[in-house]
């Protein structure tokens, strides 16, 4: 692969298009259209805003949205098909309509389980110790509850208070998914995945209180290899007396299970502390970061950066029955989220208050499928361990694998989290040096750019006309057509003395999967 430097630095320039010294307003990423409320989320926001002198942002271009909502939906990027027909449609429900198309993908039950088992720690090995057979039947138990829109308090119902084996009732590993088999460090566990905050900070007191429900529960071998039975114990108890969190007082008699009188408590819609949790969980997941940030450390000396839309947001997510689709289907057709990504204020609290939509560096496992996807090939995958399941055909998608221990060297040096401890901030999607070498030099990214079958396609089909062509892989790459500035900018580049068509394709891909537009969601 060869590009010539000052062609290339030419092409990323103009392939970026995401510098905040453009003027407004900045084609083709914003329309001239400004904020206007598009239902009931969008008023608290838009009331914060004012209240600080904040403008937000126009409204996103249909080029941008598409992109936006398939990452975001379904992890995947669009099909240049797909990204014509939207463009071309000029139904003004056309947005709405895509987002109810892109809720009911397989790959959308793929993308949102692969985010559900980061938090509920699914791996196989070391320090997690599933085993490859658990991690598969938990895996598919996670899928299934999001392909089957599952509430999200029956979701947690079922992993707080199932019983039986690991391999045969998948929700009881969320207990054997602990590092520690200790009644506080289950606690622990619980208390971050479906209350969103972090015990270590509570009082000593409220601690040891919130342990007793976990101290009941019992793990027991069988004959079978590496099964393991999760239940209530047996032997005899006495009563408990124990404090709820919100401070009242309950007696837990000996035949109760104290996780069902737990999940009793907490799954009540008046009860704020998981509504507000998955509400807020849920936000960040579109938005990059929560209404309380970070969404796992919800305390009282961190408050969210706007009260009154996170009420609103815990209001419409019991109003829906905990239901996802619809809650997703809220806050998609917002007017916050469909903001475009370049502010209209410099004001240092924007960001907190989704003045715009958040530019952030897409998840390593979606990077790698954009990369498997646009110019062919798979990932190859390895486990410390070599066990049945490690191996991974390369045709599968990275965000449908069930295994937190199958890894790549991609996708360790792009920040996948490790799955050890249900924290969101394990995943690390800053940029390095070590990543940026690696777009830009290595053979990997090389060998899928020169043996593309996508490219191929596209070169074969408009190798005679050089606008098309230059269109074609910029609608594939970035999911858009180039500005006028940049065709003129790749003919140019293309039309350099003793450079062949493959080669010139090859350079322009290069720089366009090295721009901040392809990396990034925007």
């Amino acid at each position: 692969m060869r590009i010539g430097l000052s062609g290339a630095v030419v092409l990323l320039v103009v392939g970026n298009g995401l510098s905040a010294a453009e003027p407004r307003v900045v084609r083709p990423f914003e329309g001239a259209v400004g904020f206007k409320s598009a239902n009931r989320i969008d008023t608290p926001v838009a009331a914060a805003l004012r209240e600080r002198d904040i403008a937000p942002a126009n409204r996103c271009s249909d080029e941008v949205f598409v992109r936006r909502v398939y990452l975001d939906v379904i992890g995947t990027l669009p099909e240049p098909q797909a990204v014509q027909a939207f463009l071309q449609d000029d139904d003004r429900r056309k947005r709405e309509k895509l987002i109810d198309e892109l809720l009911v993908r397989d790959e959308f039950a793929d993308y949102w389980a692969m985010k559900w088992c980061d938090l509920l720690r699914v791996k196989a090995e070391f320090p997690i110790n599933l085993w490859p057979n658990a991690v598969q039947a938990y895996h598919r138990w996670i899928r299934d509850a999001v392909r089957d829109n599952m509430p999200y308090d029956q979701f947690a119902r079922e992993l707080l208070t199932s019983s039986g084996s690991n391999f045969r009732v998948p929700p009881v590993n969320f207990y054997r998914a602990v590092q520690g088999r200790a009644p506080a460090t289950m606690a622990e566990a619980v208390a971050l995945t479906f209350m969103g905050t972090r015990l270590q900070s509570w009082p000593e007191v409220d601690r040891n209180h919130m342990a007793v429900f976990f101290s009941r529960v019992a793990f027991k071998a069988t004959t079978e290899w590496k099964e393991e039975i999760i239940c209530l114990d047996p032997a005899p108890g006495e009563a408990l007396d124990v404090t709820l969190p919100d401070g009242t007082a309950v007696r837990l008699l000996p035949e109760q299970d104290p996780r069902a009188a737990f999940a009793d408590w907490l799954l009540t819609p008046e009860n704020p502390w998981f509504t507000r949790n998955i509400a807020n969980r849920v936000w960040s997941w579109f938005f990059g970061r929560g209404i309380v940030h970070e969404p796992d450390d919800i305390r009282p000396d961190n408050p969210p950066s706007n009260p009154e839309l996170l009420e609103r947001l815990e209001k419409e997510l019991v109003r829906a029955n905990y239901d996802p689709r619809r809650f997703f289907r809220l806050i998609l057709n917002s007017a916050t989220y469909q903001q475009s990504s370049i502010p209209q204020s410099d004001h240092r609290e924007a960001e907190a208050l989704f003045a715009y939509y958040p530019v952030r560096r897409l998840d390593a496992e979606v990077l790698i499928d954009a990369l498997c996807w646009a110019f062919g090939g798979g990932e190859s995958y390895t486990s410390v361990i070599p066990e049945p399941f490690t191996f991974i055909p390369e045709s599968q998608r990275t965000i449908a694998l069930a295994d937190g221990s199958i890894s790549s060297q991609f996708l360790e040096m792009f920040g996948r989290p490790a799955r050890d401890t249900g924290l969101e901030s394990e995943r690390n999607n800053q940029p390095t040096d070590a990543q940026r070498l690696h777009m830009l030099n290595s053979s990997h990214v090389q060998k899928r750019i020169q043996q593309s079958a996508r490219l191929r396609r596209v070169i074969t089909t408009y190798r005679r006309n050089q606008p098309a062509l230059i269109s074609g892989i910029y609608l594939t790459i970035l999911s858009r057509y180039p500005t006028d500035t940049e065709l003129v900018a790749a003919q140019d580049y293309f039309g350099t003395g003793g450079l062949t068509l493959d080669q010139a394709v090859a350079d322009l891909a290069w720089v366009l999967v090295n721009s901040k537009e392809f990396l990034y969601r925007h």
